[in-house]
């Protein structure tokens, strides 16, 4: 138990000394804490002390894999269905665009131009085609988005991406089998219940009971989960699809909100872009750096491509128009989960993996970066989040 705990305290040092970063540089402490892991993870290496941090631990990957989780479900729980309902077209559009493009230029890239089989072509592709959820709810905290109509649109599209991906990966490679009909009718159930039971335990047990109403959704996050995981999918689909079922009554209690946020971005989501950041080989990066660039161009130039003009049609301001399209350029939780699918399938190399996973990786820090610098459209802040100054992203929450 001695080592578990300082390993702890070394990942936190390593939360901590991101956070004085990313309030120096003006940046998301989501793209700090993945900078930091590769890094981290690369000095290490060097002395060969790589199993200091335990990234490969199983309690490890618990705790990062729960951070995605419940971030996943806080960023669902952020939806209005109201906005949904008036942005459909949008949202839709948008989330299809945003998931066709990469997938048919990132594919073709990796088979015409490096000479990759089918498989690990389309793999790279799917892989490639998802935004990530984590990092633009992330930022839609930093910046104040998520309680606009604009951020709340944009989470809509990030789902439709998404889930786009996830169901191009099943059915191009996953086996159909009893297991994910008995996913698929699980999670109908229980969503299709879970406003009235939570409703019921919140409205006799809320405010007498420690914490009943966290305890139960966590429950129905983990239990849906380990169905998921037992299927062959993964723990993260069905938290959006929670977080959007309980949007309603999430959104008339932002206290119980804001603590959860607290709780997840002030202890969880450290580990999993610290770890995600650990992911990416440097050595395997610099023996043939030009594979990585050209899957990350071509992922970042088919989104843009295919978002922008589309993007367009609904929103007229230019920064508005080329935040909302970098954005939906970022890839992590979905697209390193497409990756090690492929490599634990025998769809890819151990080398193609690491070439996937860094453009993933980067996807996430490349685009957010050049949208926050050069693109915010400070215009749409709320009234309470304009800055006095230039505009500041220094962190995910700005609580405890």
């Amino acid at each position: 138990m001695e080592s578990v705990f300082f390993t702890v305290a070394l990942w936190l040092a390593l939360a901590v000394v991101s956070s004085l970063i990313a309030s120096r540089l003006r940046l998301s402490i989501a793209l700090i804490e993945i900078c930091v892991g590769t890094l981290a993870a690369a000095a290490l290496s060097l002395f060969g002390s790589t199993a200091l941090l335990a990234a490969d631990a199983e309690w490890l990957r618990f705790l990062a894999a729960s951070g995605a989780v419940v971030l996943t479900f806080l960023a669902g729980a952020e939806l209005d269905p109201d906005v949904l309902r008036l942005k459909l077209a949008e949202v839709s559009v948008v989330g299809l665009i945003g998931f066709a493009a990469p997938l048919v230029g990132t594919a073709a890239a990796a088979h015409y131009v490096l000479g990759w089989n089918a498989d690990a072509s389309w793999l790279c592709g799917i892989a490639l085609s998802t935004t990530s959820t984590a990092v633009i709810y992330a930022v839609m905290l930093d910046t104040g988005f998520n309680k606009t109509e604009f951020g709340k649109g944009m989470l809509g599209a990030c789902f439709v991406n998404d889930l786009s991906s996830v169901i191009a990966l099943g059915l191009l490679f996953a086996p159909l089998t009893y297991k994910t009909f008995v996913f698929v009718a699980g999670t109908v159930i229980v969503l299709g219940t879970l406003p009235y039971s939570t409703a019921w335990l919140t409205t006799h047990f809320a405010f007498r009971t420690a914490a009943i109403r966290t305890k139960w959704v966590m429950l129905v996050l983990f239990g849906l989960g380990s169905l998921a995981l037992w299927s062959g999918s993964e723990a993260v689909v069905p938290a959006y699809l929670v977080g959007m079922v309980l949007a309603g009554s999430a959104a008339r209690d932002a206290h119980w909100m804001r603590r959860l946020r607290t709780l997840t971005v002030g202890f969880l989501t450290p580990f999993y872009f610290l770890r995600a950041g650990m992911l990416v080989s440097l050595p395997a990066l610099l023996t043939a750096p030009l594979v990585f660039v050209i899957l990350l161009a071509t992922k970042m130039v088919s989104k843009i491509l295919g978002l922008y003009p589309v993007i367009g049609a609904f929103r007229t301001d230019p920064r508005e128009r080329w935040y909302y399209t970098l954005l939906m350029s970022t890839g992590l939780t979905f697209g390193t989960i497409a990756s090690l699918y492929g490599l634990s399938h025998g769809l890819v190399t151990p080398e193609q993996y690491s070439y996937i996973v860094a453009a993933v990786i980067a996807s996430a820090v490349v685009p957010t970066l050049i949208a926050g610098l050069f693109f915010l459209p400070v215009h749409l802040l709320p009234a309470g989040d304009q800055p006095a100054k230039p505009p500041r992203i220094n962190g995910l929450s700005n609580e405890g």
